[in-house]
Order: structure tokens, then C-alpha cells, then sequence
């Protein structure tokens, strides 16, 4: 059974709801390490009042028995504290559209003429469930050997160089930034330009990096364009809000490069297969090879600020000044965590297609007699 999840939910509604279909039986799945993720997504700095409202309270409803999956659907609610007072949502209607988010375009497509059903369900808000679905993914994904990081890139102008080259060393340094970022003198700088833009009322946008190691080769297909592992990803990370590109490798430096500078050579190193560098990112022909997945996502600065560009009410074709509740600075350190997820989810799609199993135990057997057919094909 192919791998999916469906969420529903909106921002101020009571609660988050996803359903996990096709996890093997006989998985274990801690509550702490989605609680764990759910934590990382909130607290980060530039974030808005509503984080110090929401504590992500988490269960699993459904598809668990004596604390292992059982093959049926997974059920994980997630309660919203902060939605409307007294659980109730309405009043009049809402006819100004914020330029940068669905409500304009929601309303034209369903034929609405109030924007708050739009801009409930379109809400970020919904990436914890996302983020509680991909830690589920995350925990699984450790039987073979796959672990997923992220890091920031950039936040406004201002770039981090941080060292790649140990992931430990990098996991430790993200682990005590205040924005995920590994390069200490960058962060300093970040911080200070997300309190002067919040001082004026504007937001900031940003890169974020995700490195998948561990990832076996052969997940992904290059047979049809749907089933390239390259596609799905960037795909899957492109219905993140505020994202509006992907870059997987070194996709922005080799373009400008002659071919022969952006291939990874293939050489033989102590009888073994290896690639002395990795511009593809991991990916080759819509297919894992064995190296680190590398895939940055780049977003533009979140659409509600206290400065907005000008709009229109609907009901009377007049201009008007775009409405304003609170909002984030600047999210990309909690994107890189919703990236994480994204990517767990799409690595263990590939994997449980490639490996198969009802029970967790037959796709780990599958795992590991693969890796060992795979073993005597690259060594000598």
C-alpha cells in the first residue's frame, strides 16, 4: 500500500487532525519526538505572539496498539489554543484581500465573498501537522540509518558560510543557535536585522538548507517523470508556504559551469566506489546515489506585516489598506524544521515503495539484503 496523509484543520478552529495510511505494522512512535519537533518549530526567534500562546499538545488517536502501529490509518490530533474566543469564528464578513496570501484567488475559485474560510485553511498554522506527520517519518526512517538535518542559509542580505564538512560538528552548532544557524558571526548580524525590520514593520525572507545522509542508493526512478526522488522532493517542498524556489545540489553554481565542472567523478577509493564531490546533491537521473541529499528552499518574506501593499474590499471595488493581526518577523529557522519534515515523508515514501512490507521487520530484511547486494557491486 503506497505511503500517504491527508490533514484537515484550520488556524483558529479546535485542533489539527492527520491521517497516516500504508506505515507498516510494528512501529513504535514516541510522542516526545513529535512534541520534540513540534517545540523546534515554535520557539525560534522572530516569531510571532501566537507561539508563546500554542504548546502543541499532541495524541494519537487511532492505528496504535500496546504502543506499535498496527497497519491501520494513524490518527494524530493536534489542539489549537490559540483559536477564536469561546470556539467560535464568523462574525462579519471579511471582503479585504491581503496581497501575498490565497484570499483573493480563494474567493474567485469557490465563489466566496468572505475571505476567512480561505485564509483559515491556507494558514501556516497547518505545517504542525506536517511537522508531527514528518517526525513519525523521522522515527522510522533511523531503522535504516537515514538522518535528516537542517540549517539556515541566509535571512534578508545577509548569507551564512558555515562549515559542512562534519554534520556532527554542524547538528551541535545548530543545536545552540537561537536560528539554527551554524555560523555564529552570521547569526549575530541575522538577529539585529530581524529586530530593526521589526522595529519598521516589515518581514524578512530567507534560504534554508536540508542534508539527508544515510540515504541508500536506488530510491527514485528515472523511468517516468512522477517518480524521480528530485521531482517529489522539490515538489513536496514547494507547497510549504512562503516558499517560491528549491535548489537541490549546487543547482545555482553549476548552470553557470562547463559540463565536465559540474559532474561528481566516479572513482575507486580503498575498493571502494566514491564521488570526491557532490554538485548533484545526492541525485542522479531522478535517482538516490548513495551520497548526502543536499536540498536548499528559498522563501520570500511572509505577506502579513504591519506595511502591506494596498488592496481592494470586494463588495465595494474600493481601495483600501490591507487588514493587519499579529504575525511573524522572519520564519526560516522554523521552515527548516517543516523542511525536515517534508523531506522525512518523501524519503520514507521511496523507501517503503522500493522495500515493500506489512510488518516493519520484512522492510528492514528487504533494506539490508538489498544493501548487501548493493555492497558486492561496488567493492573490489
Amino acid at each position: 500500500m503506497p505511503l500517504r496523509f491527508l490533514t484537515a484543520g484550520d488556524s483558529h478552529g479546535d485542533a489539527l487532525v492527520g491521517i497516516i495510511e500504508g506505515l507498516p505494522a510494528g512501529i513504535p512512535i514516541p510522542i516526545r519526538d513529535i512534541q520534540r519537533d513540534l517545540k523546534r518549530r515554535r520557539k525560534t526567534y522572530g516569531r510571532s505572539g501566537r507561539q508563546r500562546i500554542e504548546t502543541d499538545p499532541v495524541e494519537i488517536v487511532s492505528g496504535m496498539w500496546r504502543g506499535r502501529t498496527t497497519g491501520a490509518p494513524v490518527g494524530i490530533r493536534i489542539l489549537n489554543l490559540g483559536k477564536a474566543p469561546g470556539g467560535k469564528r464568523g462574525g462579519a464578513p471579511g471582503t479585504v484581500p491581503r496581497p501575498g496570501h490565497a484570499d483573493l484567488a480563494g474567493c474567485l475559485k469557490y465563489g466566496l465573498d468572505d475571505i476567512q474560510p480561505i485564509a483559515e485553511r491556507a494558514s501556516a498554522r497547518s505545517t504542525a501537522m506536517r511537522v508531527a506527520i514528518g517526525a513519525v517519518a523521522k522515527g522510522v526512517l533511523k531503522r535504516f540509518s537515514v538522518e535528516i538535518l537542517s540549517h539556515v542559509r541566509s535571512i534578508g542580505d545577509i548569507d551564512a558560510d558555515p562549515d559542512t564538512s562534519s554534520l556532527d560538528r554542524l547538528m551541535s552548532r545548530v543545536a545552540r543557535s537561537q536560528l539554527y544557524c551554524a555560523d555564529a558571526a552570521a547569526e549575530r548580524k541575522m538577529i539585529g536585522l530581524i529586530k530593526t525590520a521589526w522595529k519598521e514593520g516589515h518581514t524578512l525572507g530567507g534560504s534554508i538548507e536540508v542534508i539527508a545522509s544515510g540515504v541508500p542508493p536506488g530510491l527514485g526512478s528515472h523511468a517516468h517523470w512522477d517518480r524521480k526522488l528530485d521531482a517529489r522532493l522539490a515538489g513536496a517542498l514547494m507547497s510549504i508556504q512562503t516558499v517560491k524556489a528549491v535548489e537541490i545540489g549546487a543547482g545555482l553554481e553549476t548552470y553557470k559551469k562547463r559540463g565536465i565542472e559540474s559532474q561528481d567523478a566516479i572513482v575507486l577509493y580503498r575498493g571502494k566506489i566514491k564521488r570526491p564531490t557532490n554538485y548533484a546533491g545526492g541525485i542522479e537521473g531522478g535517482i538516490s546515489n548513495g551520497e548526502n541529499i543536499v536540498i536548499r528552499s528559498y522563501a520570500k518574506p511572509i505577506a502579513t506585516a504591519p506595511k502591506q501593499a494596498p488592496t481592494i474590499d470586494m463588495s465595494t471595488l474600493e481601495s483600501r489598506e490591507s487588514p493587519y493581526v499579529r504575525s511573524d518577523v522572519c520564519v526560516i529557522p522554523a521552515l527548516g524544521v517543516i523542511a525536515e519534515a517534508v523531506v522525512a515523508w518523501e524519503l520514507l515514501c521511496a523507501i517503503l515503495e522500493k522495500f515493500g512490507g506489512d510488518h516493519i521487520e520484512e522492510t528492514q530484511a528487504n533494506f539490508i539484503a538489498y544493501v548487501k547486494s548493493i555492497g558486492k557491486r561496488t567493492k573490489r
